[in-house]
């Protein structure tokens, strides 16, 4: 098969689209051939040789990547033959292996793909979107909520906008540059703002000043100043929402935090809502992926995608870092 392998720590170059062995699936696991495969920022990290919610590998070569779809084409011992042949979605968890023709996993990780979906929706779905309803299950929406949304245009910040207005809040989405910001309109946001313009504040302001209202949610990914002019459009009861601080390029940002002092005085709460309690209070990792495909299936959210071929997985990456992208990024062999 061929395959994305990284041979040294470093940067996106060092990803080399070569031919491998094919994986051989053991017992209680199956072997796709892949359609889609997410690229994840946390990929990037690894690439480098840095540790994050995963460990760096520690072998190489690796063949990164942990979201994959495709079809069953073999079965390990033990396995269902029955799955043989059907059109499945799995997130790999720690073991990767993703950018390549084929992937092995166990087959208890496996959805179905339904219908309605493509593999590149499917993909973006199992990662992202079990993300952002994790996100979203900390903070109830309905008509008086009014939500900011920062990186609006990535693959989590387009679920929260659809999300929300779904919920019948209100949604000011900031994203960086026109065409994102386009995006967001597109999304549905009632207010898109591009946040790399310095009046971007003022404009918010002057919108929730005229309809007489004050944000309740910010939703935060970028830290840095721009989560703080976030902030100041709360009004008393407000939460802000920190789920990454990306800052400008995507690795410089710093998480936006308050003393306990400074939360009293402006009346609000700032909550990180990674990890664990993400995971508990979703019900389960398996739990958040039937029901962002359940989602997507229905219409109710729609995936953003980009699509890079599979031997372009270098360029992938480069368009990631360097906030080239808009939506989930997705490998296709």
């Amino acid at each position: 098969m061929h395959a994305v392998r990284l041979h040294t720590f470093g940067p996106a170059e060092n990803l080399v689209y070569e031919r491998t062995e094919d994986p051989v699936p053991g017992p209680g696991q199956v072997r796709i051939a892949v359609a889609a495969a997410g690229v994840h920022l946390l990929d990037t990290v690894l690439r480098e040789g840095e540790a994050g919610p995963f460990p760096a590998p520690a072998d190489l070569p690796t063949v990164p990547g942990r979201e994959v779809a495709g079809t069953v084409e073999s079965v390990g011992e033990g396995t269902d033959p029955g799955l043989l042949g059907k059109h499945v979605v799995a997130h790999l968890g720690m073991a990767p292996g993703g950018y390549a023709e084929l992937a092995v996993t166990e087959a208890d990780r496996l959805h179905e793909i339904p219908e309605e979906l493509d593999a590149a929706a499917a993909v973006a779905m199992i990662g992202t979107g079990r993300t952002a309803l994790g996100i979203l299950g900390f903070t109830p929406l309905g008509p008086d909520s009014v939500v900011v949304v920062t990186a609006a245009a990535g693959g989590i910040g387009t679920l929260i906008v659809q999300y929300a207005k779904n919920a019948g809040a209100t949604v000011i989405a900031l994203a960086g540059g026109p065409a994102k910001v386009a995006r967001a309109t597109e999304n549905g946001a009632d207010l898109a703002l591009d946040y790399t313009r310095p009046d971007w504040p003022l404009r918010a302001r002057e919108y929730l000043d005229t309809a007489g209202l004050r944000a309740t949610v910010v939703y935060d990914s970028v830290g840095g100043t721009t989560a703080r002019a976030a902030v100041g459009l709360l009004g008393p009861g407000g939460q802000h929402v920190v789920y990454g601080w990306s800052g400008e390029g995507l690795r410089d940002g710093e998480p936006l935090t308050f003393t306990p002092a400074e939360l009293t005085e402006r009346s609000i709460t700032s909550t990180s809502v990674l990890g664990p309690k993400m995971i508990e209070r979703g019900g389960g990792l398996r739990a958040l992926e039937t029901r962002a495909l359940a989602e997507a299936a229905a219409g109710r959210l729609r995936p953003a995608v980009q699509r890079f071929p599979l031997a372009e997985a270098a360029a992938a990456h480069r368009a990631l870092e360097t906030r080239g992208t808009m939506g989930k990024v997705v490998l296709e062999p």
